[in-house]
Parts: structure tokens; C-alpha cells; sequence
């Protein structure tokens, strides 16, 4: 016999059990896409304690759709280490061009980080940051389809040692920071300074420059980190994407172990 009442059960037992115990947690992850899954693999390989919180239903920002919805991704050499590693296929097409299916790209960097213990919720986009004596002390979240319908719900609140913005081009949640709060961020102007026009290659080499702390407790990553820091676009070729979630994922456990050992 099946039980309508003991499915719901199930689900409603089991999402409300791992849900409470997030609501403290090292790092939070806002944006599921290439660059925070890989952070969040990373992070959670070496027993930190990190949740991914993703907006859309979803996972893997624009990687699925790969370029212009063929789904074939770019990678350079340097980061085929990341694909081997993770046991995804590629080939190479010509001196320091590797293709890759974007499906199969994102679906195992989604299913290693989830094994690894990285936590991701879907269906839950950061509305605004905790931010306390000037410094950021975790996210307030709510259901997206509440904002999707424009409902005035009061949100909830996770705690966390750091955020990392990986939303991608619009930067969101550091720019909700500046925006509400008037407070300086670590670039030359103190704001955003903009995501610049399509430039592959300069573009790559940026982004791990731009992979940094970028408020106190604030870290961003990917396309999220280039906007903040003024670096170009740089279309399919997901190499940097990646690059940029290891490195981000090392400068945090570098920063919670130095804490832990004072």
C-alpha cells in the first residue's frame, strides 16, 4: 500500500531536518552555477561546512546552454586538471582548445560537489546579506517564487563565517551590500566597476585576479568577480569558470584555518 500522507511526510521530514542544520554553516555559496560548484567541491572536500543556495530550479548557471544553446563548451589548458580530476570527458580540438560536453560537464561537477557534502538548495535566491559591525555575518534567503510573484513574505536568515557572490554577471549580492548599505568595497572606486565588453583571452587571465575577498567576509568568483572588478566577458569557454571556484575555495579554507588557529 502507498500512502499519499506518508510521501509528503517523507519529503517534508527529510528537506525541514537538513535545512535546520544549515542555518549555521562556514560558507555560504550564493549561485550554483560552473564557478560556485567548483568552489563549493573544493570547500567541501577538505570538511568545510557549505551550503549553495541557487535561484532558479536549476543548477549550472549558463553552462547547459553551452554557446548559443549548443551544448559544447571551450576549455584551455590550464584547467584540464579540473576535468580529469572530476572524470569528465574532452577532447582536443587544436594548441590549448579542449572541447567538452556542457551537459556532462556540469552534471558531474554538480553530482561530486553534492557527494563531496557541499548542501545546495534550489528554489532560494539571497535577498539581502547580514551585515554586522561591517562585516558580513551571513544571507537572508526566502522561496524564489516569492519573488517571482511579488509577495510580501518576510524572509529568513542564515549564519555563516563567509559568502561567496557567484550570481554570475549581475553580481548581486555584492551589489545589494553597496546598495543598502553605502559601505566601500575592496576595488579602486570602492563600487562595482562593471563587467566590460566580450574579450576572451584577457578576460580569463582577469578573472583569477579578481577571484578575492572582496568585503570583509565577502568573496566572489566567476563572471560575479569580473563584473565587481571591471573584467570583460568572455562567452563559452568555461576553463577561468572553473579556475576561479578551486581558487576562491582555497583562499577561504586559507582564511578559516588561520582563524581557527588563533
Amino acid at each position: 500500500m502507498i500512502d499519499e500522507k506518508i510521501i509528503s511526510q517523507a519529503i517534508i521530514e527529510s528537506f525541514w531536518d537538513e535545512f535546520k542544520e544549515y542555518l549555521e554553516t562556514d560558507v555560504v555559496i550564493v549561485g550554483a552555477g560552473p564557478s560556485g560548484l567548483c568552489a563549493g567541491y573544493y570547500l567541501a572536500k577538505e570538511g568545510i561546512k557549505t551550503v549553495i543556495f541557487e535561484r532558479s530550479l536549476r543548477p549550472g548557471g549558463g553552462m547547459p546552454g553551452g554557446g548559443m544553446m549548443m551544448n559544447k563548451i571551450v576549455i584551455q589548458e590550464e584547467s584540464k586538471s579540473i576535468l580529469e580530476e572530476l572524470g569528465i570527458s574532452f577532447a582536443k580540438y587544436m594548441e590549448n582548445y579542449y572541447l567538452a560536453s556542457s551537459l556532462e560537464t556540469f552534471g558531474l561537477l554538480l553530482s561530486h560537489a553534492i557527494k563531496k557534502g557541499a548542501k545546495i538548495f534550489n528554489g532560494i535566491f539571497v535577498e539581502d546579506v547580514v551585515l554586522i559591525e561591517e562585516k558580513i555575518q551571513g544571507v537572508v534567503i526566502n522561496w524564489s517564487a516569492v519573488e517571482i510573484a511579488n509577495l510580501h513574505v518576510d524572509p529568513l536568515t542564515v549564519k555563516s563565517k563567509i559568502v561567496v557572490d557567484a550570481t554570475g554577471h549581475g553580481a548581486e549580492v555584492t551589489r545589494v551590500l553597496i546598495q543598502k548599505s553605502g559601505l566601500k568595497l575592496f576595488t579602486p572606486s570602492g563600487g562595482i566597476e562593471g563587467e566590460k565588453p566580450m574579450w576572451a583571452e584577457r578576460g580569463e587571465k582577469m578573472i583569477m585576479e579578481h577571484t578575492k575577498e572582496v568585503f570583509p567576509n565577502l568573496y566572489a568568483c566567476g563572471m560575479a568577480a569580473n563584473t565587481i572588478f571591471g573584467g570583460p566577458r568572455m562567452g563559452p569557454i568555461f576553463g577561468g569558470m572553473l579556475l576561479s571556484g578551486k581558487r576562491v575555495a582555497e583562499l577561504i579554507i586559507k582564511k578559516l584555518r588561520v582563524k581557527s588557529e588563533k
